[in-house]
């Protein structure tokens, strides 16, 4: 998330009670998660495992609950819990605003669009031109979608991202400040979902398509005409290049990238990255052509087993 206007880092110190590691005049313009970082934003670390990782991130600023050597050009801020001083900033500088009547105040809606009876617009909005939105369809605050685009029946655009901490008796969550941002010529099937970004964005392809019952996690990005069939589930912050074809009930794990021109074919498991232009199968997925072969082997062997205890 950018901030609307830079603000000294003394002054984000302060609205979190942090010790400021770096010179306090220094300029924050963002806030973002550790997947997402560019220079000038902060991010939070709050595990000895990832200190390097977010140390030596895109980020300038970091709030770490652990005094360690800054490396150059980086600006640290020293907190007894990084994971709610983070919160409490989104919370600052995204607070929650919600509108109470189908269409926000603020929502833009281009020419041609047609909105069916219980669509529900959020605040900030912005929906392009010769787009169908049928009952029921709920589009969150800050979401932007091209034109042409159609999306189906009790379909939710926008919910926040699953992210929690445990803490000793409860979950805490991480808030989410992100949005969805859907291109040209996208159509959505009925009873889909669609997360926003924990700080950056979801964003689905030109001419991207997607039947029924399909879940899209936080941060996804989606190239241009991908296919994908009912039941499709993608974890966060995962990566798909253009025109990829997933089937049905296909489920790809969170982090991943999934390269251009790839099939996965149905109820195969995702978890690990795809190389563009080959076509995928099994749980975990493999080369489709290795996994069928695997198949017939162990079918055979079961064959051989069986003649060899009957006699």
């Amino acid at each position: 998330m950018q901030l609307a206007q830079a603000h000294t880092l003394s002054d984000i110190a302060a609205l979190i009670g942090a010790q400021i590691l770096a010179d306090p005049g220094v300029s924050v313009t963002g806030i973002n998660e550790i997947h997402k970082v560019t220079p000038g934003d902060i991010s939070f670390v709050d595990h000895p495992k990832y200190y390097e990782k977010a140390l030596n991130s895109a980020a300038t600023f970091v709030i770490i609950n652990k005094e360690v050597d800054c490396p150059p050009g980086k600006g640290l801020l020293l907190s007894d819990d990084p994971f709610r001083d983070y919160v409490a900033l989104v919370k600052h500088f995204s607070p929650f605003n919600p509108s109470l009547i189908n269409r926000a105040d603020n929502a833009v809606v281009g020419e041609g669009t047609i909105l069916f009876p219980g669509v529900y617009i959020g605040n900030n909005v912005i929906i392009g031109k010769n787009c169908v939105f049928h009952p029921n369809v709920v589009i969150y605050d800050n979401t932007i979608i091209g034109d042409n685009v159609i999306v189906h029946a009790n379909t939710t655009i926008g919910s926040d991202a699953f992210y929690f901490k445990k803490r000793a008796t409860y979950w805490d969550k991480l808030v989410s400040c992100g949005r969805v941002i859907i291109a040209d010529d996208v159509e959505i099937g009925a009873n889909c979902t669609i997360d926003k970004g924990v700080s950056g964005d979801t964003i689905i392809g030109r001419s991207t398509k997607f039947d029924n019952h399909i879940h899209i996690g936080h941060g996804v990005v989606i190239g241009e005409m991908c296919l994908f069939a009912a039941g499709v589930m993608i974890g966060g912050k995962t990566i798909i290049g253009d025109q990829v074809t997933l089937w049905g009930q296909v489920g790809v794990s969170k982090t991943l990238t999934i390269g251009n021109n790839v099939t996965v074919l149905a109820q195969s498991g995702v978890d690990k990255d795809l190389e563009s232009g080959k076509i995928y199968f099994g749980s975990p997925a493999g080369e489709a052509r290795k996994r069928w072969k695997q198949m017939a082997a162990s079918n055979n062997m079961l064959e051989i087993w069986e003649k060899m205890k009957n006699g």
